[in-house]
């Protein structure tokens, strides 16, 4: 089968597009035929080296740690799904391997596709939606009434992390580009700003806030400035560095490291063939074009969630 593998960390020009062997699924592991995966900003830390202490991986390696495909096999001891079911998933980062005709998924990742969009579009959806259900549900315990501040709410994460809060009956303040200000006013954010004057102090975008979730990347002064914007006995959660705890006012602070969850996986999905989680999918490629695209990432070129076609 065809394949994108990486044999040496390095820039994107270490990916190579060639033939390998057809996985054969182990016990309890699952052969999907891949529709698509997706491109995440972690493949660009894995496949450089930036990663490799926090998440050893086994050279060569296959990115694409999104799955949509279709069942072909199923290993020893797997019920629940059979030959031709429609799937997503999240797979492993230490093995991922979506950048593939074929993968062996582990079956308690998998979840069945949303039958209301595209499958290969489906792709767009377990790492980030995972990221963004654990965020909002595990760490920041999100509920109905309480006022939320998304800061990087137009990113792909973020902007599922705006829908859950809303879904919850969340109050929910977005931030990010005015480019993405219409979308997260349809996702039902109360109040979109641009990008945050930290130093103008929480009142400026009607804070502070029982819950502060942070996807942009700042320097630490700034992240400490953020414990600011969170209410007393508020939470803030950052995907992008810690922000200080202020015990004093009984503010916590939590980092996401996203895992696969089939359980979740299937939330999500409901709420996406529901109505009331919506995936943006901002451009597709191929699979073959995977340096392209870890290139174009590199410079800041894509034009957002970018899903990639399987061979």
């Amino acid at each position: 089968m065809k394949a994108v593998r990486f044999h040496e960390f390095g820039s994107s020009e270490v990916l190579r597009y060639e033939n390998v062997d057809r996985p054969v699924p182990g016990a309890g592991q699952v052969l999907v035929r891949m529709a698509a995966t997706s491109f995440n900003p972690v493949d660009d830390h894995i496949r450089a080296g930036a990663l490799a202490e926090m998440i050893p991986i086994e050279l060569p390696y296959v990115p694409g740690i999104d799955l949509a495909g279709t069942v072909e096999e199923l290993g020893a001891g797997v019920t629940g799904f059979q030959a031709g079911d429609q799937v997503v998933a999240m797979l492993p980062l230490d093995s991922a391997g979506g950048a593939a005709e074929y993968v062996a998924v582990p079956a308690e990742s998998l979840a069945p596709a949303p039958r209301t969009i595209a499958l290969a579009d489906a792709a767009a959806l377990p790492l980030t939606g995972l990221a963004a259900w654990q965020t909002a549900f595990e760490l920041a315990e999100v509920k109905s009434g309480q006022s939320v501040l998304v800061n990087g709410a137009g990113g792909g994460v973020g902007s599922l992390v705006v829908q859950l809060a809303v879904d919850a009956g969340a109050k929910v303040t977005a931030v990010d580009g005015e480019q993405h200000g219409e979308r997260l006013r349809g996702y039902g954010a109360h109040q979109v700003f641009g990008p945050l004057e930290l130093a103008a102090g929480p009142a400026a975008v009607g804070g502070p806030f029982d819950v502060v979730v942070n996807h942009v990347r700042v320097s630490p002064d700034e992240l400490a400035q953020l414990t600011s914007y969170v209410a007393d006995s508020g939470v803030a959660v950052s995907t992008a560095g810690p922000v200080p705890e202020d015990p004093a006012r009984g503010v916590r602070s939590a980092n996401l490291f996203v895992r696969p969850d089939g359980t979740q996986l299937a939330e999500l999905v409901g709420k996406v063939d529901a109505g009331t989680v919506r995936i943006h999918v901002a451009a597709h490629r191929l699979v073959a074009d995977l340096a392209a695209v870890h290139a174009d990432a590199g410079a800041g070129r894509l034009p957002g969630k970018t899903v990639v076609l399987a061979p």
